[in-house]
Order: structure tokens, then sequence, then C-alpha cells
């Protein structure tokens, strides 16, 4: 028996990674803002699996939750053997027409928790000879598209230097890069589905999180779902940079009257 500890528990693919851990039977320990939303996962699957499950809310923008949450994995009496740092939202304008605060915040979730968590974790881990991360960034790390993009370009080469780092100590790190996936992501966002792509680019979560789940098991660094995408970031590695800043490529913000 293992504890998973994941962040953005209460939906989407953040959901998904729980419910696949709980039914292979790990506990888990799940983290989001929704209190009310992790005690109803907690019930579910519980009750579903026989599992363990605590419930730890946090705004992982606020620095003392953050913490709190970084002590927990790092606590000897009650190790952490899956960390996976999912917590993530997109933000519906573009860079110029976003707040600076919008933007901290954005970034304090995506890269500034993934790097204290991991910090967290890999201390842990390494002390005990064994573990695992996963980071949950994205294809958009392939590319210059915002500063969502951005965020998710350090998540993927974050991973890939720390698992480069952790080589030989039992504790493996792995950054999943998903395309399009159908959660409650792009609503959240204001994204409307059939205006991001085309429907044979959207991933399901289920098979999204097993696959990821396998090449972590496998100790692979990077995780690409879906053979569209795998095409897609091979292409996007070795393509100019001219290429992966093109307008066609990269989604532009047109004001709306409100801005």
């Amino acid at each position: 028996m293992t504890t998973a500890l994941v962040t953005g528990a209460s939906a989407g693919i953040g959901k998904t990674f729980c419910e696949q851990l709980a039914a292979q039977g790990n506990d888990l320990i799940v983290v989001a803002r929704d209190a009310a939303r992790l005690e109803a996962l907690k019930n579910e699957l519980e009750l579903a699996h026989g599992v363990q499950v605590e419930v730890l809310p946090a705004d992982l923008a606020d620095r003392a939750a953050l913490q709190r949450v970084a002590d927990r994995i790092a606590d000897p009496q009650r190790p952490v053997d899956l960390l996976v740092n999912n917590a993530g939202f997109g933000l519906r304008k573009s860079f110029i027409h976003n707040t600076i605060e919008q933007e901290e915040n954005h970034l304090d979730v995506l890269v500034r928790a993934v790097l204290v968590l991991s910090h967290a974790a890999a201390g842990a881990m390494r002390a005990r000879g064994n573990g695992a991360i996963i980071n949950v960034s994205s294809v958009a790390s392939f590319l210059a598209s915002g500063t969502y993009s951005a965020a998710k370009s350090w998540v993927t080469v974050f991973s890939e230097s720390l698992a480069s780092e952790l080589e030989g100590t039992g504790v493996t790190v792995t950054a999943l890069c998903p395309g399009f996936t159908r959660t409650e992501f792009h609503q959240r966002a204001g994204i409307k589905a059939e205006q991001a792509a085309p429907g044979f680019m959207w991933l399901a979560a289920d098979r999204l999180v097993r696959d990821c789940l396998a090449d972590v098991a496998k100790g692979k660094v990077v995780s690409v779902p879906g053979p569209q995408y795998k095409v897609i970031t091979s292409l996007l590695r070795v393509a100019p940079r001219s290429i992966v800043r093109k307008p066609k490529l990269v989604r532009r913000h047109r004001p709306n009257k409100e801005d």
C-alpha cells in the first residue's frame, strides 16, 4: 500500500488520477481549494475502493497554505510515495489584457507550487530511496503561446532537470504533457471546446492518466498521451522557433467590449 498526494484533485485530470490510484489500492491525500468537493471525493473513493483518503484544502497561490502541503509531503512519519502536481488553470485573456495580479496568481499556482512541492517530495523521497513525482505540464510547453505556455515550458524543463538530478536514487520524475482533454479546464477559462480544437484532437482523461501511470512505471521522463500529440511534439521539438511563434499556431486574443 502506498500513499499519493494529488493537487487539483477535485476535478478533471486530478480527479481521474485519484480514481485510478484508489482503484489500484493506494491511499490518497487530496488537495484543492474546495473543501466540500474534496469531502465528497473522499466519501466516494473510500466507499468504492476501501482506501483511506485525507482531505487537505489549500489555495496553492497562498504561500502559507502551500507550505502546509509541503510540510505534509516532507513528514517522515507519514511518507508520500507519489506526488502529482496537477493544480492549474488557464487565463481567458492574453498577457497585456490581464491584470498583473491575475498573472502573478497564475504563475504562483503553475510554477511556484510545483517548485515548492517538488522540493519537499524530492528531499523526502531521496532520503527513503524511492518515490515518484508527476508534474502535469502541457503540449503548450513546446509552443510560444502566452504565459500559460511559458509556465508549462518551465514545468517540462524543470521536470527533466530534476529527473537527471535524481537519477540512480530510486526516485523518478515525469512531466505529463497532454493536449486538449475533456475536463472542466476550458469551461473555467471561458473557452468553448468546439472553438478550441477539432474533435479528433481531444483526449479522454481516463486513457491519458492510465498511459501516464504506465510511463511512470517505466521511468519515462516525458509522457505525451495520444498519437496525434506524439507526432506534434516531435515536430515542435525540431521546428525553428520562428515556426513555433507563428500566429496560426498561437491563439491570439481579440479584445472584447469589456476590455
